[in-house]
């Protein structure tokens, strides 16, 4: 990598020795001529590395060349850094009037002595650049232009990618069936049964062993899944924290089996490995050992001995390159040379990286930092990349975090990175497989270092530049010219010493980021202080670092304040705040910091009395992106002046505005702060209001925002929404503890006559709760109760268009009686405290309705999975029973509170796979009676929770019939004095737990009990009172 990373700095240093700035200086400092000198030496060297590259695969005396001369071009780096550096210093401290970019590169106060040390810093630089390009000319290196590279940023900036990759497992069909056939068909004498698969890497096992768990019959199949990826380090208490993985020492595998043993019947453990020795331990039956091989020369054409990881990654390659001579090229002189022998897959994955532009060689090499196995936070690398100067910005419109996020995207595409999660750059996940690890690890040499023992830490030289380490292992740590130090913990963060920030300080003075940090480097970029609970003040001198980009405090819950003089951070990009409940105001000049990207969270001050700043300092902070938190609205003075010169409405780059006023009682100026004046950008996706206690409307602005995907609001004044209906994009709406709130929509609903309009066309969940006034989603001139008698068909028209997406709806605390009906939804409904009349209505719905998005008849809420239902009125036996013979696909079922339920029997006939069952406060069920033989049919209950139900005095006769029942849940029965011999049937169950039915106690009580013998068998018993 070493000619990766010289022809990226060689290649800085010649637009910074070209600058007009850093002539100006050199004519002020009479280095004038070193700095042309050095420029012209850059360039020569420049000139000749790719033919270095090329010949330092076989000779090591290049390879030690290339270290040498990246190691003086790091330092001459570090140099023109310190000249920037102290220029900043002296430009915010109120220095001379030099114009804006000769400032940049100028001196401290004492300019004389500054120039002095300066000029021979560089004199010494330019005499070892002098002998590396001597050195040079004996290997007659030949220069090249390097290809020119058109950005893929220009060419891939617009495209989106979400990451959800369903890769397509080619060549494994047989293996899956095989697989499947183990983990579901096979019986096994033991509760827990291991499944082992075993082959090289890059084989496919972990792709093999997520395609089943991931299978439809697997998820049906278990009740609990777990997938988790342990590193190499065996430590039992570890591994049963992240569940499994293997080692090739028995003895610790039969500690760690006994700790599993205790799983139900059934259960079944995967294990990837690529050690036969790890196989054997875990199973002794040879044939049940899935041995994986290679892909057929069919499905892999061929290549690559079948291993499907280089293949992949050779796909990567090839789809970049656009000719048919390109491809002809790349196999006949490079793939060509490859050993393809099974298992020898490192050349080949090589090639891959030999085949990225220099700057994305870099950013791969970096990840070395990271342990095997670690899930990677993208948008923390990204910003590791800005502050280590990796990421080219071509112009200044263009984000570095958004070019950054386009480079890992572009590694992703090559398979450099592995198993993303997450949608937005914020919230993504990666994995580096640990192939790739072991290219990242190859490539980066001595420059990049993961240190986790007195060896390495001795070991490690003065040419190392970024390492993670374990902080006790710091002060053996020898090299000063380090750039990284980051930590990354296996279990719990541990502080760090005054002993070790002293030794910091000393000796790594060219740190451009740290992890936790400190605040006295002044060439770092990036600071990350989160989650550091024991912090409430920053120190003031942290402002003195003028080179910071990002300044991490998330989840600091004590800290009370920022920094007083924030202002001279004037390159500050990112500044995390988010979880910082106990700030209590932004410093003043904040505003400032017009470079700001990130800003999760603006926190007015309360009452002045901390001379905080209010909201007219984001007016110029247009460059912000993704969350942005505006709390204690409530307590803006002139208020409309300085919501409206917060100007949110150009701030086209954020994604979520959360706006948050926070008064505990109604406010008689509220209606001065008015929502009107707080308008964002139309590009917004996710809003916020929570705590408006002002006017009664919605802002006029809210039909402009047809991106939005979320609408949140709470505990606000609202007497009646506007048409939320027409959002093209909603997905989720939340209206919460809006005690005022009448209606919905404005307009009434459409009778039968007409074409339906089409509601909420995107809308995926709904949850209303605590809106107590809220009778009707729409504005009527008459209120309707659950006893009307007005014809249930009168709202289907618009019905059957309305919520065509729904997935899930909560209504809870409000006595809708007239609502869009809802007969798609599939995934969850929960009824709380609300009528009974929506849900009848849409029950009745035509049996022939055609749903939005399919031309097939469907029942209403067949395809329903969870269903809630607490105290509603109106919903005896037989309509419930009306109402659970539509859902047959319900897996899980709760009663609560519903007093006119006498008989379970009618329910269960019906629901035949359901998994999870509650009733709970319902003093008229009598669990027994007629007909317990439909209960033969509800094998698939796994959970079953009774409580408070007064009528019990025995369970039930049809308990007999639930023989793979798991769970049982029973809660304060006043009426039940014994258990019955039918428990005795229940042979899976594997949990009871009894609370507040003390007259079972001693009948229970071990071994000498009266009802012992019919419980015995289960391994978990818990006893509440």
């Amino acid at each position: 990598m070493a000619e990766a990373i010289a022809f990226d700095i060689a290649a800085e240093l010649i637009i910074k020795l070209s600058s007009p700035a850093l002539f100006q200086v050199g004519l002020w400092w009479n280095l004038k001529h070193d700095i042309h000198g050095l420029r012209r030496t850059v360039c020569q060297i420049k000139a000749v590395l790719l033919d270095a590259e090329k010949k330092s695969v076989t000779g090591n005396l290049v390879k030690v060349w290339l270290e040498d001369l990246k190691d003086v071009l790091y330092d001459a780096d570090d140099l023109l850094d310190d000249f920037s550096t102290e220029a900043l210093r002296k430009d915010l401290s109120g220095g001379n009037k030099l114009t804006k970019e000769v400032r940049l590169f100028f001196s401290t106060s004492n300019q004389f002595a500054y120039g002095l040390k300066m000029g021979q810093k560089m004199k010494a630089i330019k005499a070892r650049l002098a002998s590396i390009e001597r050195e040079a000319n004996t290997f007659g290196f030949i220069p090249r232009d390097r290809p020119a590279e058109t950005s893929f940023m220009t060419k891939r900036r617009q495209q989106t990618h979400s990451f959800e990759r369903e890769d397509d497992i080619i060549g494994r069909d047989d293996d899956k069936v095989a697989l499947l056939k183990l983990v579901l068909e096979f019986q096994s004498e033991e509760n827990v049964y291991v499944i082992p698969i075993v082959g090289f890497g890059g084989l496919g096992k972990t792709a093999l062993a997520q395609l089943v768990y991931n299978h439809e019959m697997v998820k049906n199949h278990f009740d609990l899944t777990m997938f988790a990826c342990v590193s190499d380090d065996f430590d039992v208490k570890v591994i049963v924290a992240n569940i499994i993985k293997s080692n090739e020492d028995p003895e610790k595998w039969s500690r760690l089996k006994k700790l599993l043993m205790g799983g139900a019947k059934g259960s079944r453990i995967i294990v990837t490995t690529r050690s036969r020795r790890v196989a054997e331990i875990t199973n002794k039956c040879q044939s049940h050992v899935l041995e994986l091989k290679g892909l057929s020369d069919d499905d892999a054409w061929s290549l690559c001995g079948g291993v499907p990881l280089p293949i992949r990654t050779i796909a990567g390659t090839l789809s970049l390159k656009k000719t048919a001579n390109e491809w002809h090229s790349f196999k006949e002189n490079e793939l060509a040379k490859i050993s393809q022998i099974e298992g020898e897959l490192l050349p080949i994955l090589k090639l891959s990286y030999d085949h990225l532009p220099f700057h994305l060689k870099h950013c791969f090499a970096y990840c070395r930092l990271y342990p095997k196995d670690y899930k990677i936070k993208v948008q923390a690398l990204v910003q590791f990349w800005i502050a280590q100067g990796f990421i080219k910005q071509l112009n200044e419109s263009q984000s570095l975090e958004d070019i950054g996020f386009g480079y890992f995207k572009h590694l992703v595409e090559r398979s450099f990175f592995q198993e993303v999660e997450g949608d937005l750059m914020e919230e993504m996940r990666c994995k580096m497989h640990d192939l790739m690890h072991d290219i990242a690890e190859s490539v980066a040499g001595m420059e990049i270092s993961i240190v986790d023992s007195n060896k390495i830490a001795s070991d490690v030289g003065e040419k190392c530049r970024h390492i993670s380490i374990k902080p006790s292992l710091i002060p053996l740590f020898k090299g000063k010219k380090l750039r990284t130090l980051l930590h990354f913990p296996n279990d719990i963060d541990q502080d760090l010493s005054d002993e070790t920030w002293d030794f910091i300080i000393s000796n790594c003075r060219c740190l451009r980021m740290i992890s936790p940090s400190i605040c006295k480097l002044k060439h770092l970029r990036y600071l990350d202080l989160s989650h550091n609970y024991k912090i409430k003040i920053l120190p003031k001198s942290i402002c003195k670092i003028q080179n910071l980009l990002a300044l991490k405090l998330d989840q600091c819950h004590r800290l009370q304040e920022l920094p007083k003089k924030i202002e001279k951070l004037v390159n500050l990009t990112h500044l995390g705040c988010a979880g910082c409940f106990s700030l209590t105001h932004m410093p003043r000049g904040i505003g400032k910091l017009t470079s700001l990207e990130t800003l999760s969270m603006f926190v007015v001050d309360k009452d002045g009395s901390h001379g905080g700043a209010d909201p007219s300092e984001l007016r110029l902070l247009h460059n912000l992106r993704g969350e942005l938190e505006i709390t204690n609205l409530g307590f803006v003075k002139n208020a409309k002046e300085k919501f409206k010169a917060a100007n949110l409405k150009e701030k086209q780059h954020l994604r979520s505005l959360i706006l948050q006023w926070k008064v505990d009682i109604d406010d008689e100026d509220d209606n001065e702060k008015s929502l009107e004046d707080l308008q964002p950008h139309p590009n917004l996706k996710e809003l916020y209001i929570g705590g408006w206690r002002g006017d009664a409307k919605f802002p006029s602005w809210l039909s402009l925002l047809t991106n939005l995907v979320t609408i949140y609001v709470s505990g606000s004044n609202f007497k009646h929404c506007p048409s939320f209906a027409q959002l093209p994009c909603l997905k989720g709406l939340e209206i919460h503890d809006c005690t005022k709130l009448e209606y919905m929509d404005d307009n009434s609903p459409k009778r039968s006559q007409g074409e339906p309009q089409s509601l909420f066309p995107s809308l995926k969940h709904l949850s209303l709760r605590d809106c107590l006034n809220m009778k009707s989603w729409w504005r009527t001139t008459k209120p309707i109760d659950d006893d009307s008698n007005e014809d249930d068909t009168t709202v289907m028209g618009t019905s059957t268009m309305a919520f065509p997406c729904l997935s899930s709806l909560t209504i809870r605390n409000c006595p809708l009686t007239l609502m869009p009906l809802y007969p798609s939804l599939d995934e969850y409904l929960m009824l709380s405290n609300t009528s009974s009349r929506p849900l009848k209505q849409t029950i009745k719905m035509n049996i022939n309705a055609k749903a939005p998005s399919t031309s097939t008849s469907f029942l209403p809420l067949s395809k329903l999975k969870s269903f809630d239902v607490h105290n509603i009125e109106g919903l005896d036996t037989h309509a419930l029973d009306e109402c659970l013979q539509h859902l047959t696909s319900v897996k899980t079922l709760k009663i609560h509170n519903c007093n006119e339920l006498r008989s379970l029997l009618p329910l269960f006939q019906h629901l035949t796979f359901l998994e999870k069952f509650e009733v709970k406060d319902c003093k008229e069920l009598e669990l027994s009676g007629a007909g317990i033989q439909i209960f033969q049919d509800h094998t698939s209950l796994r959970s079953l929770w009774l409580q408070n139900i007064p009528k019990c005095r025995h369970l039930p006769e049809w308990l007999q019939h639930l023989t793979n029942l798991q769970e049982l849940y029973l809660f304060n029965l006043p009426n039940l004095t014994s258990l019955p011999d039918e428990m005795r049937c229940l042979t899976s169950l594997e949990y009871l737990c009894i609370r507040e039915i003390p007259q079972l106690e001693e009948r229970c009580r071990k071994d000498i009990g009266a009802d012992w013998h019919k419980i015995a068998h289960i391994p978990n018993i818990r006893w509440y009172q």
